[in-house]
């Protein structure tokens, strides 16, 4: 092994590799906003199925897994958030901070209520990253 890296040494000294440059951890394509679309979508449905039942296990069985897609939302948006977006993407985007933060408090309150409005506001705050997340890609 030793002889190996230093033979590497030598030759990245003699021929430096050119920098590689990206805008995200990886190369584009592995970020995308429908992650957390498709998750509120499911917590929407949950306080659908909720409303629907007059079972109190199925009812406590959505909100669980409600509660559980909602987390998820959240973690998909700071992915995209702290990973994705870069200080360029804000300066062009000033709105995408307060975009962000609402849609996350929006997941938690989704936790908190069965209210179909408030998944719906999630979903249109998701729809507006995912807008912006697009044309940040085509630039």
């Amino acid at each position: 092994m030793r002889v190996a890296t230093l033979v590497l040494t030598l030759l990245d000294r003699a021929d430096p590799p050119a920098p590689v440059h990206a805008h995200c951890d990886l190369p584009c394509g592995v970020y995308d906003p429908a992650q957390a679309r498709i998750e509120a979508e499911s917590v929407k449905a949950c306080m659908e199925k909720y409303a629907g039942s007059k079972d109190p296990d199925f009812k406590t069985r959505a909100v669980f897994i409600k509660e559980e897609r909602a987390d998820l939302v959240k973690h998909h948006l700071w992915v995209l958030w702290t990973d994705y977006f870069k200080p360029d993407h804000l300066k062009q985007y000033p709105q995408l901070h307060e975009l962000f933060w609402k849609a996350t408090k929006s997941a938690g309150e989704s936790k908190k209520t069965n209210d179909t409005a408030v998944a719906q506001q999630l979903l249109d705050q998701i729809s507006e990253i995912d807008k912006i997340f697009w044309e940040t890609k085509k630039a």
